[in-house]
């Protein structure tokens, strides 16, 4: 799991571009902490959370943009409210598909269910932490801090969601909002084939950003910022994301 921390490479050409970038934790998500001594994680509730969001900053409709499990919210929260322009002035996903994550994904978060309720996050570090990737002793250090500030409660609902999640691509198209759909490859978490024909099925924008991975946001952030730039002009909205 992630952290707003990912999208710090777009923070200079989006703000560069005009933009007030806005980037949160999830409720039990790295700085967040735990909602109240009995928090319910269930993704309706997280979607309003990001509804009170967008309320509480007083701007006016945002453009939402939500990556990977983020995007599982953001569809939640703009199907919930009908996609109310008074709210929404569009909505983005980057590497989010139509429902369900790949099989090889759906076998790490059964790995990871199985055990949440008798390891210890410092216990699954180090099989959590992607050994192929060299990053500095800083960052390192930063990801092994993150991991181990998420509640572990959060990490099993959110895998159990991204195992369930149906697809609600039918429901959203008719929807007037705006929408917008970054698809970096490769990915293993939704593969692209199925989130271009989610594109195609919602009428939206669509880029692939080749080499971008999983995260586009980190791997191409000039590339990314620009098409994201660009679609926002264009719906001659608020800019606030």
């Amino acid at each position: 799991m992630g952290s707003k921390e990912d999208f710090l490479p777009l923070l200079s050409p989006l703000s560069e571009g005009g933009i007030r970038v806005v980037a949160i934790d999830n409720r039990g998500q790295y700085e967040t902490g735990s909602a109240s001594s009995e928090p319910s994680y269930a993704r309706d509730d997280l979607a309003r959370d990001l509804v009170a969001v967008v309320k509480a900053l007083g701007t006016g409709p945002v453009h939402l943009m939500g990556h990977s499990y983020g995007g599982l919210l953001a569809r939640a929260a703009v199907l919930a409210t009908q996609g109310d322009p008074d709210l929404w002035a569009s909505v983005t996903f980057m590497n989010f598909g139509p429902a369900g994550v790949s099989a090889a994904q759906q076998e790490r978060l059964r790995l990871l269910l199985s055990v949440v309720g008798s390891m210890t996050l410092a216990d699954m570090w180090p099989f959590v932490k992607n050994k192929e990737v060299t990053a500095l002793p800083d960052v390192e250090e930063f990801m092994e801090r993150r991991w181990l500030s998420n509640s572990p409660q959060q990490l099993a609902a959110a895998a159990q969601q991204m195992l369930s999640e149906t697809d609600e691509t039918s429901r959203l198209a008719v929807l007037s909002v705006p929408k917008f759909v970054i698809s970096g490859t490769p990915d293993e978490t939704w593969p692209p084939e199925g989130v271009e024909r989610m594109a195609r099925a919602l009428g939206a924008r669509f880029i692939r950003s080749e080499g971008g991975g999983h995260s586009p946001n980190v791997h191409r952030p000039a590339e990314t910022a620009s098409a994201l730039l660009g679609f926002w002009r264009s719906r001659r909205e608020t800019a606030v994301v």
